[in-house]
């Protein structure tokens, strides 16, 4: 919303200055985004042109001698053709920066003759496109006086920014309303008289849709001439970054900025028969419509041989055809639109007149030589406004008030006050105004006004601007607050709880928050102290979750492995969820955003794949990504799963990418996969010391290049590996690239610690001893399986366990296979004998033959 100092000034009586004002709008809700004071028209001063003589190089250029009003003539060359002597003008310094041509003059030689500045044109100045001669002023223009000040160009813009919820500050009264409450000067009266009118107006108007027009006002005003608005408006309105067209358009379009009031003129001369404001009519209705013409034309014989060739289609098909022509409107902005049965229009006999609340038809449009015009001032639903201007792509000054809410009760008076503007610009004789309601009668003890509008009464209780804000304001001020903003006390104002009556141009207050909200943005929000929350306990308690606490640490713990964390569409394509286990009816999107975004996605991997993929196409071919978010696998809230993902693609491992001087670097793999899956569990909490790792995973994985976790037979906690070709080329991927995916709300709770104090470090003064040992076991037996069964024959002594060698051959027998293993023992409480790793090895091999059925090899 845009408004200049000069027209505030027009409805707030005030001194203060403009960092006042500008500092005030801001405290009391209404943020200033910009202001433009003008500085850039502050060099230019009036000038006048004493001798214009003929270059002596140069056929189009003159030499001009220009007073400035500062001492001696200036010498200026000049190629504008209106540059003669006597012509007083703008005149721009050396040094000053013209805003139009984006340069900053200095003193230079054009064909060899200097020039000391320039005498600029409207386009110069950025006033209009005017370009073919200098700015003509008139004789009594004072010389060396500021050429913005004299023209009235200095007045500074104000533009601030609008939340949805203030219709009343759409229009310049309102901001100037907000002020004056502030206690920044005084409201001036925004009342209008009404203007009488001679005769009944022709034009009636009918409510086929009384639920998206609540009311309708009409007035036809009769000779008028048309033509430029005065200077002033024209300078208001190219101030706020609008065109001056004409003087019934400009009229129209003041009146939206300074009342927030939106109004149309159609002319006169162009309306058939009377208006109706109704639904775009259906393809059936023009139909019925079509036949009925159809018909009428073949009984007068009119064009038979068309009308035969017509018939021969078939009505229904003609009809169709009709519809594109009847219900389309060609609009003021040059372009056509299609309407559908959802949208209020304005017609008359001719079919569509207007878009209701949006923007008018280009057939019933003012222009130059319009004499009769029928001024409308209307009320619209702000749903189906909104609606139609989003379906339709239009973004106007008049929807973007009526999507918000205009003061109903100012309709009326907004068609006098547009009355009486082109009664003062255009002339002209009004007729009396028809005004049609479509308001529902009132309920017993309701406030109705003269449009029909139900006022709203709210209980506020005045002790709530302390509880809410912590503002403590007196009642006869808070109370006189709101009178100022237009709320009016209904019944006593003494005791603890005042009902006001919300105006009419505050559609947003619904409740007693609203009002303290007044209070305290009037009052002042920077009077309320600033206080630090209140210290419940000596010892802070956890705040975040402990499913957000293993978000973070899986964040941080693949962040630290190399890997780049992205973020993904939570819609992927059909085909793709199907890939992952997804593809259901229930996580499909009744209204995807794209035909490649249909289905929620089932699994992280699709989105990180295809990221990574598009990374490859633009020369990033090696590259590790992660992701911890949510996947879906129903409509259920406790479907949505809190997922740890990540791919790694090409050499991208956790040594390092791309190639190396010491020979071919290595792809990734199912174990660059696995140790990303089991860091992050463990960042998370998991005890991996404990967790089991079987063979194989999904079907998008390699079958035998993949592997699932799981804590215990049933809690399964993620799955690994190589993706199967067939993945990849479904996903137009290519690789090599594997990826994890680890359940982070499958971990179980951790079990609550009597103490964040970390424990006592005990540390062994016995020197640790490693003893290797080879056992035979079936070949489907997991090495996890077999270090599991070791380190369970003595917790206390058995540090750890690891493999170092697995063999396979003949000699061990079909379907065996040998796996050594190093286990590090620490003593504890003395040093082993040789009996002592004696009775230990016996029941390392026992405890192996019993869980595993492996043997000691020989």
């Amino acid at each position: 919303m845009k408004f200049t100092l000069s027209w505030l000034k027009d409805h707030l009586d005030t001194d203060a200055s403009l960092d006042e004002i500008v500092e005030r709008l801001t405290m009391i809700g209404l943020e200033v985004e910009s202001v433009d004071d003008k500085a850039s028209l502050k060099p230019f001063v009036i000038a006048r042109v004493l001798t214009a003589e003929k270059h002596p190089d140069a056929d189009k250029l003159k030499v001009l001698s220009v007073d400035t009003g500062s001492g001696a003539p200036v010498q200026v060359v000049c190629g504008a053709p209106n540059a003669r002597a006597g012509l007083v003008g703008a005149f721009a310094a050396p040094g000053a920066y013209v805003p139009g041509i984006d340069v900053t003059l200095s003193v230079g030689k054009i064909r060899g003759v200097e020039s000391h500045g320039m005498m600029c044109s409207e386009r110069e100045l950025q006033l209009s496109d005017e370009h073919t001669g200098i700015i003509d002023l008139p004789e009594n223009a004072p010389v060396g006086a500021s050429f913005a000040a004299w023209a009235k160009l200095d007045d500074p813009v104000i533009e601030i920014g609008l939340t949805p919820n203030r219709p009343d500050a759409t229009g310049v009264y309102g901001i100037a309303r907000d002020l004056a409450a502030s206690g920044l000067g005084t409201l001036k009266s925004g009342a209008v008289e009404p203007v009488e009118g001679e005769g009944k107006c022709p034009v009636s108007v009918t409510l086929e849709a009384p639920d998206l027009c609540p009311g309708f006002a009409l007035r036809l005003v009769r000779g008028v001439k048309n033509g430029p608005s005065p200077k002033w408006l024209q300078q208001r309105l190219i101030a706020i970054g609008l065109r001056p067209i004409n003087a019934l358009v400009d009229i129209t379009n003041y009146v939206t900025f300074d009342r927030g009031r939106p109004l149309h003129v159609f002319d006169a001369a162009k309306v058939k028969g009377n208006l109706v404001v109704r639904r775009a009519k259906t393809s059936e209705e023009v139909g019925d419509l079509v036949e009925e013409r159809f018909l009428d034309l073949k009984k007068r014989g009119l064009g038979v041989e068309l009308l035969t060739e017509w018939e021969s289609y078939g009505l229904t098909r003609m009809a169709s055809a009709v519809y594109e022509l009847y219900e389309r409107i060609e609009a003021l902005d040059g372009y056509g639109y299609e309407l559908t049965p959802d949208m209020c229009v304005i017609a008359d006999d001719n079919g569509v007149e207007s878009i209701a609340g949006i923007m008018g038809g280009e057939l019933s449009g003012c222009e130059d030589g319009t004499t009769d015009v029928l001024i409308e001032s209307a009320l619209w639903d702000p749903m189906a406004t909104a609606r139609t201007g989003r379906e339709l792509g239009i973004i106007t000054d008049a929807r973007y008030r009526f999507e918000r809410g205009v003061d109903p009760e100012f309709m009326v008076a907004g068609l006098d006050l547009g009355t009486r503007m082109v009664l003062e610009f255009c002339g002209g004789t009004p007729s009396e105004p028809e005004i049609v309601l479509g308001t529902p009668t009132a309920k017993d003890g309701e406030i109705v006004g003269e449009t029909g509008h139900h006022y709203r009464e709210v209980d506020f209780p005045l002790s709530e601007t302390k509880r809410l804000t912590g503002l403590d304001v007196e009642r006869a001020e808070s109370i006189a607050i709101l009178k100022r903003l237009g709320f009016v006390p209904k019944g006593a104002t003494d005791g603890a709880v005042v009902r006001f009556v919300v105006p009419s141009w505050r559609p947003d207050v619904d409740g007693k928050a609203d009002l303290v909200e007044e209070v305290m943005r009037i009052h002042g929000v920077n009077r309320i102290a600033p206080a630090p929350l209140p210290q419940t306990t000596a010892v802070g308690s956890r705040i975040l979750t402990t499913l957000q606490n293993r978000t973070r640490a899986a964040r941080r713990a693949l962040a630290v492995r190399g890997m780049m964390e992205a973020v993904t569409w939570s819609f992927i394509p059909e085909r793709h969820a199907a890939l992952f286990g997804g593809g259901a009816p229930a996580l499909k999107l009744s209204n995807p955003i794209a035909a490649d975004m249909s289905d929620m996605r089932p699994s992280l991997l699709p989105g990180l794949i295809a990221a990574a993929q598009r990374n490859a196409d633009r020369g990033f071919g090696d590259i590790a990504l992660f992701e911890v978010s949510g996947t879906y696998q129903g409509d259920r809230p406790e479907d949505q799963r809190r997922v740890a993902g990540g791919i790694r693609r090409g050499t991208a491992t956790l040594e390092g990418a791309g190639r190396h001087w010491a020979g071919n670097a290595a792809s990734v793999g199912v174990f660059d996969a696995k140790a990303d899956a089991l860091a992050a569990l463990e960042a998370a909490g998991a005890p991996v010391d404990k967790l089991t790792i079987e063979a194989g995973g999904p079907d998008w994985y390699h079958p035998g290049r993949s592997g699932t976790i799981r804590l215990g037979p049933k809690n399964l906690l993620g799955t690994f590996g190589e993706f199967h070709p067939d993945t990849l080329e479904a996903l137009d991927a290519a690789g090599p690239i594997c990826g994890f995916e680890v359940y982070l709300d499958a971990l179980p709770e951790p079990k609550a610690k009597a103490t964040r104090t970390k424990p006592r470090l005990d540390l062994s003064p016995f020197q640790a001893v490693k003893r290797d040992f080879a056992f035979v076991v079936d070949r489907s037996v997991a090495a996890g399986a077999l270090t599991r069964a070791v380190a369970a024959a003595d917790k206390k002594l058995i540090a750890g366990v690891s493999v170092f060698d697995v063999f396979e051959g003949a000699a061990l027998g079909a379907g065996k296979k040998s796996v050594a293993i190093e286990v590090a023992i620490q003593p504890q409480e003395r040093t082993l004998t040789d009996e002592d790793f004696e009775a230990l090895s016996a029941r390392i091999v026992a405890n192996v033959e019993k869980q595993t059925g492996g043997v000691l090899r020989g």
